[in-house]
């Protein structure tokens, strides 16, 4: 019974392992596009560009959390709910730094007055902000009940500011400012097939990475309360 309960459970991991290998692999060896300006760097499209989608679909698993717990009132809701956008928040600064060295390969610069630099600087900012709020709270409920509504408006703000306010003003983003995106003049069948291994991939390291975080902190709050009422059990006595 307990090698049938584990086998559904690590299947995924084997995946993860195996389609972040191959996007290693075939991102650094596979045939790409030979394209103007972006040359060999359009490589960065297996990084870059899935690690924002793992941290989208992490953020919003994050806000589901946080649903949950203010419906429930249940502290592990709340436990997931920050470690799920502790790992997204990983995700969006690695992000951030592989386009920045995207940008200096192709822009000439780490750093552009680019609304959709900008707007996903901004975006990881409030969701700094988010942890720091939560952070300033001793009560612990009080800490949940304040950081899960924050988390709720975060996530419906960032959304529109990486895929809707980017698009009404000039970028040099791709799909951006008028600009044509990737699907229409470069992703071709060769490098789809990374591509898409790749988002799953990242998103699978990511969800991965989450749920050994939560069930760590949940390990951690258990013998905390069995510290308490070891303590209290031992005053009474």
């Amino acid at each position: 019974m307990k090698g049938k309960t584990l086998l559904p459970l690590s299947w995924w991991k084997i995946l993860t392992i195996i389609l972040l290998f191959y996007t290693f692999l075939a991102g650094f060896m596979a045939d790409v596009p030979r394209q103007n300006i972006l040359n060999e760097s359009i490589r960065n499209l297996y990084f870059h560009v899935p690690m924002w989608f793992g941290m989208i679909i992490l953020l919003f698993v994050s806000m589901v959390y946080a649903i949950k717990y203010l419906i429930s009132n249940n502290l592990k809701h709340d436990t997931a709910s920050v470690e799920f956008a502790n790992t997204g928040i990983v995700l969006g600064v690695l992000g951030i730094l592989t386009g920045s060295v995207w940008a200096k390969n192709t822009w000439g610069t780490f750093w552009t007055n680019d609304a959709k630099l900008n707007m996903a600087a901004i975006g990881l900012l409030i969701y700094f902000a988010y942890l720091v709020l939560r952070s300033s709270f001793e009560d612990e409920l009080t800490r949940a009940r304040v950081s899960g509504v924050i988390n709720i408006i975060a996530y419906f703000v960032l959304i529109p500011l990486l895929f809707i306010l980017p698009r009404m003003v000039d970028s040099l983003h791709p799909g951006n400012g008028g600009n044509p995106g990737f699907n229409s003049y470069d992703l071709d069948n060769k490098m789809r097939m990374v591509f898409y291994p790749a988002v799953i991939g990242w998103t699978l390291l990511g969800t991965w990475i989450s749920t050994l975080r939560v069930r760590v902190r949940n390990l951690e709050n258990k013998e905390e309360l069995t510290e308490t009422m070891d303590t209290a059990s031992h005053l009474i006595n």
